[in-house]
C-alpha cells in the first residue's frame, strides 16, 4: 500500500496517521525509539505491508505482470491500488477524497514535530504537488514509477512501466477490488490491538 491507502487504514486516528507516513522512514527496531501514539501507527503500516505481500490474491497478481516488472511488483502494486482507491473512493469512505486529503495533511503538520526529517520532506512534497489527489489520474502511477525506477544503480528498469503496466491494469483493478475490503478488516483488527 502507498500513502493514501496508509491514511485511510489509520483513519481517524492520529498518531497512526502519522506514523502511516513515518512508516516509510523508521527502520529497525521500535520499543521506546518513538512517541507512543507514531509507534503504533509505524506499527500498523508494517502490520499493512507484511499482510499485503504475503496475501494470496496479492501473490497470484504477481503472476500478471511481465517477467521483468515481476521484481518491482511491490512498488508497482502499491501505486496501483493507491489510484484505485481513488477510482473507488466512494465505497470505503463518506468523506469526499478532498476533503479527506486535505484533513490528513492537517494532521500531519499538527504533528510535524514529532515526524523523521524524511518525513516531513514527504508531508512538503505530497502538499506541494497535491500528490494525494493526482493519484485519480493512471499517468501518476506510471510517473511516480519511473521516478521510483531513477534510484536504482543499474539504469532505471521502470521507463517503459506505462505499455508494461497497461495490459494488466484490469487485473490490477479487480484484485484491488477483491483484496481491499479485506484488508480493512485486517487494520481495524490491527488498530484495536494496538491500542
Amino acid at each position: 500500500m502507498n500513502f493514501l491507502a496508509h491514511f485511510h487504514l489509520a483513519w481517524p486516528d492520529e498518531g497512526m496517521i502519522a506514523g502511516g507516513l513515518e512508516g516509510d522512514f523508521f527502520k529497525g527496531p521500535l520499543p521506546g525509539k518513538l512517541p507512543h501514539s507514531l509507534e503504533r501507527g509505524v506499527k500498523l503500516h508494517r502490520a499493512i505491508d507484511a499482510y499485503t505481500d504475503n496475501h494470496e490474491l496479492v501473490a497470484t497478481l504477481r503472476w500478471h505482470f511481465p517477467a521483468p516488472l515481476r521484481r518491482y511488483a511491490g512498488i508497482l502494486i502499491d501505486l496501483s491500488f493507491d489510484h484505485f482507491l481513488t477510482r473507488h473512493w466512494c465505497k470505503y469512505s463518506e468523506i469526499g477524497l478532498k476533503d479527506f486529503n486535505q484533513q490528513i495533511c492537517t494532521i500531519l503538520n499538527q504533528q510535524d514535530a514529532q515526524l523523521s526529517e524524511g518525513s516531513r520532506r514527504m508531508l512538503n512534497r505530497i502538499q506541494e504537488y497535491d500528490i494525494l489527489n493526482l493519484y485519480h489520474d493512471w499517468d501518476t502511477v506510471t510517473a511516480t514509477a519511473m521516478r521510483v525506477g531513477e534510484r536504482f544503480k543499474r539504469g532505471n528498469p521502470l521507463l517503459e512501466v506505462e505499455t508494461q503496466l497497461s495490459p494488466i491494469k484490469r487485473e490490477l483493478e479487480q484484485t484491488f477490488l477483491e483484496f481491499y475490503p479485506q484488508l480493512l478488516t485486517f487494520s481495524d483488527i490491527q488498530r484495536r490491538q494496538l491500542t
